[in-house]
């Protein structure tokens, strides 16, 4: 690495610490250390506010390429702001499965319609995202998915059952594994829905852990329905 990219990364460093060290204040100070694995319920609705407060300072997607509305930070420089965010005690963030799941996906294999519609959603933080895959009978075995989508005229209704869906009280949309066809092998077939939330034949329940806390649910959709462009990939 060259003496010249060193001193560019300690200065984004820099910049980064005494941003969040200027903006982890007033109405935002009480917010450090909240959040996160088992501890989801803290301070939701504080917590988005400062995600969106990120986002509105240029701070969303930092390693998303520019052209999409991120930093485009390299690798190196993504783990720089990791950890400055790390070390600031900053609150989790509540719009991360978007960010960093749903927001690359979209932009390597999304049309240009999907991108325009679902990644400003995701980078300002007004939409949030939750994660279909994990199933009763399956777990996280994907090959294993009986959740089914079939198209009626330009709609996929779909059909199932999924659990341990982090957030899905929050969320207004779900990125959904479906089996949408048959194949000799259990892979095929199955295909990648972005599901609206806020609509029948969508049931979120609550799964109480030994915490007494409900990040996790299992989500029911009967009927449930997103239009056939939803398909990414």
């Amino acid at each position: 690495m060259s003496h010249s990219t060193l001193a560019a990364d300690e200065q984004l460093r820099a910049e980064i610490r005494g941003w969040l060290e200027s903006n982890l204040s007033g109405r935002f100070a009480a917010l450090r250390g909240l959040g996160g694995s088992g501890k989801e319920h803290e301070a939701f609705e504080e917590r988005l506010e400062w995600n969106r407060h990120l986002a509105a300072h240029g701070w969303s997607c930092v390693g998303w390429p520019e052209e999409f509305g991120g930093r485009g930070l390299s690798l190196e420089q993504q783990v720089i702001f990791h950890e400055e965010y790390a070390r600031s005690g900053a609150p989790a963030r509540v719009n991360h499965l978007g960010e960093e799941l749903l927001g690359p996906t979209l932009i390597a294999l999304g049309t240009p319609e999907q991108q325009a519609r679902f990644l400003p959603g995701i980078l300002a933080a007004e939409e949030l995202w939750c994660q279909g895959y994990s199933e009763p009978g399956a777990g996280s075995d994907l090959a294993a998915v009986s959740t089914r989508a079939v198209l009626e005229g330009d709609e996929w209704v779909i059909n199932g059952q999924k659990v341990w869906t982090s957030l899905a009280q929050q969320a207004d949309w779900c990125f959904v594994i479906a089996r949408t066809g048959t194949g000799e092998r259990k892979h095929d077939g199955l295909s990648y829905l972005l599901v609206p939330m806020h609509q029948p034949g969508v049931e979120v329940r609550p799964s109480v852990q030994l915490t007494g806390t409900s990040e996790f649910n299992e989500v029911f959709f009967t009927d449930a329905r997103c239009p056939v462009a939803n398909v990414v990939g």
